[in-house]
């Protein structure tokens, strides 16, 4: 057991499954307090109960850490304030958020509906809101606070059948980076990680063709617990200079992500009209156009 943020309360969401748990469980294994949230649904939102939570706490009480569970909705700004409330309830302050929890409702965007793209927001990018928001005024009063939220190489990069999926994770980088601006006077802090790993989301990808069934051998390898240590070193006094960050975890594999910034610009004395704008301004930036590309053709080599 090491000490990187003993004593130190630690809310994660989504901790009662995959990388969650391994969050949970590494946070109590380095000295934390945990709460331990988890909504006890499926993957579709249906059902519910403490038990995929309560058994992450069993796990940490009988290695000899402190956790309590939680099962209060991370998708409503009242709830929220129940998960933070029950932090201070048990262990008396809080000192960092793992924004984890998720849904999915892949769909291809034309037959994507309302509801559909609604439902996986509400979760992901409202919920790292709300929860966040009600965490937000104690970061401010203590002087000091980490945020963790969890985004996607389909939203910084792109992939098929995820439109709901990829604007919620991207929606969280920018949420992530104002945070982090806002509230860095107060020394608060605020990353993403971008995880590959093998979990009950993932699980749920098609694996039809023998490309995609290859894809999923190679998730496959990609433990859960492999993205706790940078979620464990964010959250603690270590990354005081670290904030407003975007990395990635791919099995052994830390990456930093680059975030948007100019790459070329054209100027036109006289201003510019449609006409120009075809025959000059998009000719020469061609050159540095993205293309269109998934997660998979950009990061394409194996884990290690």
């Amino acid at each position: 057991m090491s000490d990187m943020v003993k004593d130190k309360v630690v809310i994660v969401t989504g901790a009662g499954g995959g990388i969650g748990r391994g969050i949970a469980l590494a946070m109590a294994a380095s000295g934390a307090k945990v709460v331990c949230n988890d909504l006890g649904v499926g993957l579709d939102g249906k059902g519910g109960d403490v038990g995929p939570a309560q058994r992450v706490v069993d796990e940490i009480r009988a290695a000899g850490g402190q956790a309590v569970a939680n099962t209060d909705s991370v998708a409503g700004a009242a709830s929220a304030n129940q998960i933070v409330q029950c932090a201070l309830d048990n262990f008396g302050r809080i000192d960092a958020v793992v924004n984890n929890a998720g849904n999915l409702r892949d769909r291809m965007f034309h037959k994507m509906s309302e509801e559909e793209f609604g439902q996986v927001l509400e979760v992901h990018l409202f919920g790292t809101f709300h929860v966040s928001r009600a965490a937000a005024n104690h970061f401010r009063d203590q002087e000091g606070g980490a945020f963790v939220h969890m985004t996607s190489t389909s939203g910084l990069i792109g992939n098929f059948g995820q439109a709901n999926y990829s604007a919620a994770k991207m929606g969280i980088v920018g949420l992530s980076k104002s945070i982090a601006l806002d509230m860095g006077r107060y020394n608060v802090r605020s990353n993403c990680i971008a995880p590959f790993a093998w979990s009950r989301m993932t699980s749920s990808i098609p694996a039809e063709t023998p490309e995609e069934k290859a894809r999923v051998a190679k998730l496959q390898k990609m433990e859960a617990g492999k993205i706790a240590p940078l979620a464990v070193y964010l959250a603690s006094d270590a990354a005081s200079e670290v904030s407003g960050q975007i990395f990635c975890v791919r099995a052994n594999e830390i990456m930093l992500f680059s975030q948007p910034r100019p790459i070329r610009s054209v100027q036109m004395s006289e201003g510019w009209t449609p006409e120009s704008v075809a025959e000059i301004a998009m000719p020469a930036m061609k050159s540095s156009f993205y293309k269109l590309e998934r997660s998979s053709d950009v990061i394409s080599w194996d884990p290690i």
